[in-house]
């Protein structure tokens, strides 16, 4: 059994044990899997449970006479991370995901044009994001699938239109993230939740930056607001800072490249392996490949914490930008 799994997650546990039906097994399955420490340590506990959660619903499925269809509110994770980009109507989630991805999502001056999620893929430097357009979040309505899209992202931008209420839309999408039981990474989590929280990293974007003179309701807005997020002004239009919030995916999203060498060649610098910060060569090999969680001897580094071809051993904590030479 993996280490530091939480009350909660015994809790939610022990349900599924006792459930008696493939719907409350699904429910208890789910919230494990929101609540799981992620790490090396849980890997197979998530697969597990994965492998658990598939079978019930299909079990489900069976039961209802019905076939298995996904849902389209499943995106299939692909990319660095995958980053929800949720909002109100017309803040211009879409001009964002087809401005910095290859994806066409239907963009229009009016609100809810936006009907299912539309993922795409946004380059930086040499790895990529998966932006996720999603519909609109108001409190009048919300699709009630929006809520497991948002869970299982690994970041959430909520984009503000400056030239509506935006400290309104601010809070008022708060409040709705709040009723899914997600919560921005280091703040207070409300102590009443039957259910475990789903603790999120979260970027306040607020679009429609267009003219010099809009930077002053831009500082009000920052004066204003209570909860100090992180927060930067982009415009869809002109382009304003939309390179720096790919940058801010990337720091938000703990992440290192890491670049393979094969012994007497040049290292491959087009397509790095993404790991977790903290990573160290064992984590690398097993991530290479199974087999060379055993057969690794040790690896050669070239990068700024060692000297070039310095000899490393498994418990090596990998640098951002490393080059690795594996030997087995």
């Amino acid at each position: 059994m993996p280490a530091n799994l939480s009350p909660q997650y015994l809790e939610a546990e022990k349900r599924y044990r006792q459930a008696k039906t493939p719907e409350a097994k699904i429910d208890a399955l789910e919230e494990m899997l929101a609540i799981i420490p992620k790490h090396k340590g849980t890997d197979k506990l998530q697969a597990d449970l994965k492998r658990r959660l598939s079978k019930h619903k299909d079990q489900t499925l069976k039961k209802k006479g019905g076939t298995k269809q996904k849902s389209v509110f499943l995106i299939d994770k692909e990319g660095a991370a995958q980053v929800a980009v949720v909002g109100p109507p017309n803040t211009g989630k879409s001009s964002l995901i087809a401005r910095l991805t290859h994806a066409s999502p239907e963009i229009a001056n009016f609100p809810h044009t936006t009907h299912n999620p539309t993922p795409g893929m946004a380059s930086f430097e040499d790895i990529q994001f998966q932006l996720v357009d999603t519909p609109p979040i108001t409190k009048d309505y919300v699709d009630p699938l929006m809520a497991d899209l948002i869970r299982r992202a690994e970041i959430v931008v909520i984009l503000l239109d400056l030239t509506a209420d935006i400290l309104q839309q601010f809070e008022d999408t708060l409040s709705i993230l709040k009723t899914f039981r997600i919560f921005p990474e280091g703040f207070p989590v409300s102590q009443d939740l039957r259910k475990p929280p789903c603790i999120k990293k979260i970027l306040v974007a607020i679009n429609k930056m267009d003219e010099p003179k809009d930077e002053e309701d831009f500082e009000i807005f920052l004066e204003l607001t209570t909860m100090k997020l992180p927060c930067l002004a982009i415009s869809t239009q002109t382009g304003k800072n939309l390179l720096v919030f790919l940058e801010k995916l990337y720091d938000l999203s703990h992440i290192i490249r890491v670049y393979s060498k094969t012994p007497g060649k040049k290292p491959d610098m087009d397509e790095p392996f993404v790991v977790p910060k903290e990573s160290t060569l064992g984590d690398l090999a097993s991530k290479i490949h199974k087999d060379f969680t055993k057969k690794l001897r040790y690896a050669k580094i070239w990068g700024k914490a060692v000297r070039d071809g310095q000899m490393v051993q498994r418990d090596y904590v990998m640098q951002d930008g490393d080059i690795v030479e594996i030997h087995i």
